[in-house]
């Protein structure tokens, strides 16, 4: 299944954020980065790793030698139930949870630079792909994984998270590229900080993305003293995958719920990490928390938490009606039950997250409000009674009807017209209408137009984000902060074609061949600094060239600190020759 195919199977409100993966954009460098990477993070995880985490890589399409195609990552992925799509960088965390819940993995479509080899501040196709992509091979992790997802795009977001969203997405995408100006970064820097230091409580979405960091990201399983790295974020880090090895330096604590109290600094190492037992225990504790949110409880603490996060969320009456807005107001009776829901703003009403028919934000623009609650003398819920039954109480189209609530609130006009669906009762309408409530404050004018009854008798889920995604999008993607795309040198481009030409030929560099010899040569002369050049060409080099080669790098390794691990690791596969030494006496 091609990219185009895949992305027209997706919901509509998804599609805007999925991109094209253009092969031919990644350059001969990216593809030596990616070499390099993998073969070193191949070597740190043949012990360290979960053991699926290698027949993964083969079962989902990922080489060593190459960056994948989502075309061969999807071939693999649709064996396994999964499809996959590129984006570009970050996106909506509630986004990236509902493509996770549909069983689709989002691959950033970028890779990682030469220069940020051991951190990227950037998702890029290394993480996402061969971090996340090999333990959808397990069953049960890969159950836990959609789970996850479900459970993620139901949770509240501040109106906070959705502005650190946008500064870390602007912060990431400045310093990924190395032509950002140090003072473009540090204003973005200064923005993020200030958006991050306040003393606002975490919200439900910024708990679970800490439960999700330490386990989808940086999760351990195992037990304490003996344990093995599941988690994308380590697996796809040459520094952190030895780093969390180290028991001194890392703290390995056993996972409970209690892990969405530790927040996470994705600028350093870890200080701790947490350990699983296994993908059962995984899914324990996500449901564990997920029992504490509030689509699970509903009520009047779930309102009032979606109207402390001044963010679009929606709440869900026991009849099915769907109210999507930002929640302003929850009046409740003496004995903490919700009475009275009110939204400011452009509100969308929908049943079986379906906007109503004429209920969109265009009729309800201004805001929306309405009872909850049983009516006196109705032995059930008002949605339950079939058009004979609501005569039978008075309750009539075109006549004057009068609605009592055991609350106290009264709504008194003349009825206009029934919404049904499902043989149930959900939008009552009326002209010339006032609601007041116990007290006499008035929730409702005649003069302000025509009145929308909600019918339902209690709140039974409250959710992040809204019911009809169709229909009314929360998150559009913004071009403002799309990827930089960083200007490359075409001739040094050019040496790394030749040198992966001469890789992929079973006979390496002809010593015979003069010309290719010279123009190696020149490559090396042209450029003294590039390492990973020199790294390729060890590939390919006669003995002669790679006494050379390995001599360069030893100095590109000492007079540079930060390239001196790398070309460490790059020296560890040719030994140093053995000094000459003076025979014994």
């Amino acid at each position: 299944m091609d990219q185009q195919t895949i992305i027209n199977s997706l919901p509509l409100h998804l599609r805007p954020f999925v991109k094209q993966q253009r092969y031919d954009d990644y350059t001969p460098r990216d593809q030596a980065v990616w070499r390099f990477v993998m073969k070193h993070l191949s070597r740190q995880l043949a012990d360290s790793a979960h053991p699926i985490y290698k027949e993964g890589l083969e079962r989902t399409g990922i080489a060593l030698d190459h960056i994948p195609s989502i075309d061969e990552m999807n071939a693999c992925l649709a064996r396994l139930g999964w499809r996959a799509v590129v984006v570009d960088g970050f996106i909506p965390p509630a986004i990236f949870m509902e493509f996770q819940a549909l069983k689709v993995l989002v691959i950033a479509v970028d890779m990682r630079s030469v220069d940020q080899i051991f951190y990227t501040p950037a998702p890029d196709i290394l993480h996402e792909s061969a971090g996340h992509a090999p333990f959808i091979v397990d069953i049960d992790y890969a159950e836990f994984l959609q789970r996850f997802g479900e459970i993620g795009m139901k949770a509240i977001a501040s109106h906070a998270d959705l502005e650190q969203y946008e500064a870390i997405r602007e912060l990431s995408i400045l310093k990924g590229c190395p032509q950002s100006s140090r003072q473009e970064i540090e204003t973005a820097e200064e923005k993020l900080a200030k958006l991050c230091n306040t003393e606002q409580a975490p919200s439900e979405a910024a708990l679970l993305t800490r439960l999700h960091w330490w386990t989808v990201e940086y999760g351990l399983v195992g037990d304490c003293e003996d344990y093995r790295i599941f988690g994308a974020g380590l697996l796809s880090s040459l520094g952190e995958s030895q780093h969390c090895m180290d028991d001194t330096a890392v703290r390995k604590l056993p996972l409970t719920v209690d892990a969405v109290m530790s927040p996470y600094d994705i600028t350093r190492e870890q200080p701790q990490l947490f350990v699983t037992k296994s993908c059962k225990h995984l899914s324990q504790v996500l449901e564990e928390f997920a029992a504490s949110m509030c689509f699970y409880r509903g009520g009047t603490e779930s309102l009032r938490t979606a109207i402390a996060a001044q963010s679009v969320c929606s709440a869900c009456y026991d009849s099915g009606v769907q109210v999507s807005g930002v929640f302003t107001e929850v009046l409740c009776d003496a004995v903490g039950n919700a009475t009275y829901l009110r939204t400011t703003g452009p509100t969308q009403l929908a049943y079986r997250d379906r906007e109503m028919l004429g209920h969109g934000v265009a009729h309800h623009a201004d805001g929306f409000g309405s009872p909850i609650g049983h009516l006196k003398d109705f032995s059930r819920c008002l949605s339950e009674y079939t058009i004979d039954e609501l005569k039978a109480h008075a309750i009539e189209i075109g006549q004057p009807t009068k609605l009592e609530y055991l609350s106290g609130i009264t709504v008194e006009g003349t009825l206009q017209e029934v919404f049904r669906q499902d043989h149930r009762n959900l939008i009552l309408s009326f002209s010339d209408c006032g609601v007041t409530d116990l007290h006499g404050r008035v929730l409702f004018a005649p003069e302000w137009g025509t009145y929308d009854l909600a019918v339902g008798s209690a709140i039974c889920s409250v959710y992040g984000g809204v019911a009809d995604k169709e229909s009314l999008q929360l998150f559009k993607p913004t071009p403002r902060t799309s990827t930089l795309r960083v200007d490359v040198d075409p001739s040094l481009m050019a040496c790394y074609s030749l040198v992966d030409r001469l890789r992929q030929q079973p006979a390496g560099l002809d010593a015979d061949d003069g010309s290719i010899e010279d123009a190696l040569l020149a490559a090396l002369a042209q450029y003294p600094n590039e390492w990973l050049l020199r790294v390729e060409m060890l590939a390919v080099a006669d003995s002669n060239l790679q006494q050379r080669l390995l001599e360069e790098l030893r100095q590109l390794g000492t007079a540079n600190k930060a390239t001196e691990q790398l070309v460490a690791m790059a020296l560890g596969d040719f030994p140093a020759p053995h000094e000459d030494r003076p025979a014994s006496a």
